[in-house]
This record gives C-alpha cells, sequence and structure tokens, in this order.
C-alpha cells in the first residue's frame, strides 16, 4: 500500500494496488458534509478519474460510528440565501464527482449514512454494509429534499414507489431491513464493511480496466432505455473494447493458460 494523499482537511486517497480507497476524515463531525469537505471530494474525484493505475474506488470513512451524516446543517444554518445558491455548485460537484467515476465504485458502510451520507453511497456502484448501517434521506424533515442525487438513484435501486415511501416518511432504515429492501447490496460482519468492501475491489479489479470501464459505462447509459436502445449502448461500448490491447491480452493469456497482464488501453 502507497502513502496517503491528502485533498485539503477532511478527505485521503490511499493505495492498495489498483485499487484506490477514497476517505471521509472528518470526524469531530462525523463526516458531516461542509462546503471544503464538498470541495475536497470533487478535488479528489477529478484526481481518480484521471487516474489510469485506479481500477476500482472504495469510498470508506474513518469514523467509528457513521459513515457520512450528510450536509453541515450548522453551516447551512450560518448561510444567507446567496451564499447558500452560491454553495450549491461546490455541493454538487461533489456527489456528481462520486457518479461519474469512469471506474466500478464501493462504498463501506457503517454507522449513520444519511441525507447526503446515503447519497454518496448510492452515487457508488455498489454498497457493502455491516450491521450498525442506518441509512436514509430524512431531508424532508429539514424542509428540503434529497439534492445529491437520491429522488433519482434511490428509484434506480428500490422502484418509484419504494423511494416514495422512504423519501417521503424520511425515516431510518436499520442494515438488515435495508439489505432486504436493496438499499444496500451486501451485508458483512461489524467492523468488516471496509475489509470487505476493499476485498470485493480487489476481485474486480483482477479483470481488464479497459473491460470495466466499458462496462460501467454500458450499465449507466443503457439503464432507463428501451431494449433496442440499450443493446445499441452495449454494442458501442463493446466495439470501444474489441480491439483493445487488454482484449488482446485477455485472449492470450486464457489461451496460454496464464494470469492476464492488463496493459489497460
Amino acid at each position: 500500500m502507497g502513502g496517503e494523499q491528502r485533498f485539503g482537511e477532511f478527505v485521503g486517497v490511499r493505495r492498495h494496488a489498483y485499487v484506490a480507497e477514497l476517505v471521509l476524515d472528518r470526524p469531530k463531525a462525523m463526516n458531516a458534509v461542509s462546503t471544503d469537505m464538498a470541495r475536497s471530494i470533487g478535488a479528489a474525484c477529478a484526481a481518480l478519474a484521471d487516474d489510469r493505475d485506479a481500477r476500482v474506488v472504495v469510498l470508506t470513512s474513518t469514523h467509528e460510528r457513521a459513515f457520512c451524516v450528510g450536509a453541515d446543517l450548522k453551516e447551512r444554518n450560518s448561510f444567507t440565501d446567496a451564499e447558500l445558491v452560491r454553495q450549491r455548485p461546490t455541493a454538487r460537484a461533489a456527489y456528481t464527482g462520486v457518479l461519474e467515476l469512469p471506474m466500478p465504485t464501493v462504498a463501506a458502510v457503517h454507522g449513520f449514512a444519511l441525507g447526503g451520507g446515503f447519497e454518496l453511497a448510492l452515487a457508488c456502484d455498489l454498497i457493502v454494509a455491516d450491521p450498525t448501517a442506518v441509512v436514509g434521506l430524512p431531508e424532508v424533515s429539514v424542509g428540503v429534499i434529497p439534492g445529491g442525487g437520491g429522488t433519482q438513484l434511490l428509484p434506480r435501486r428500490v422502484g418509484a414507489a419504494r423511494a416514495a415511501e422512504l423519501i417521503f416518511t424520511a425515516r431510518r432504515l436499520e442494515a438488515g431491513e435495508a439489505r432486504e429492501l436493496g438499499l444496500v447490496d451486501q451485508l458483512v460482519g461489524e467492523g468488516e464493511d471496509r475489509t470487505e468492501a476493499l476485498a470485493l475491489a480487489g476481485r474486480i479489479a483482477a479483470n481488464s480496466p479497459v473491460g470495466l470501464r466499458a462496462a460501467k459505462r454500458a450499465l449507466r447509459l443503457g439503464h432507463g432505455l428501451d431494449l433496442r436502445a440499450g443493446l445499441e449502448v452495449e454494442d458501442a461500448a463493446w466495439r470501444s473494447v474489441a480491439f483493445s490491447g487488454d482484449r488482446a491480452e485477455g485472449v492470450a493469456a486464457f489461451n496460454e493458460k496464464r494470469t492476464p497482464q492488463w496493459p489497460g488501453e
């Protein structure tokens, strides 16, 4: 594992071979997303998006009892209307930064993942949680709506009616119900969310980085399209990898019964 690269005071990136760990590290505030922290998440994601050695990103927290409790409401309470308007693009950039990472992403969730905190997890492709996880989108209980992608990402996971019930009631779900309803994908032993998410990422990262990015692109762009249009998206993604160095190496390694050495191009 390499050292940690810092992005501002509250965000770090650690390297584990081809897996990059994006670390939320504002423990005194349970990782509440302030303007500074949002800016740092956006900057870290921009750097990761350009990093060809990062095949998978795992989003983790250093706080023992929380993944992320959402927007920093203490900071928000001090804003004028004009300041809130000015802050909105910075906040959006943090969530879209995670959402638009070109490689597969895995969130490792324990403790509270509420509001914008759960939206950061929803922006990932897969969510691994331990039994302490408590998730939810409580924004309507404080007079706003999920504004980090929640109204769009949650129904894509659990369907329109289920998402409506969860968003309209603002209720919190404990880990077992969250897993049962599909709000998280894997439930692991207590305290093992980070370890298991990194292990999952390692298994993913053994595959072709070109293939992984193209598969994610096809999954994301094809979602919601009719089947014929979706298959065209898939075909375009296939064509982008069919003549790649990774494809040639993958076929050669299979025939030679050896582990591929992906060129990543």
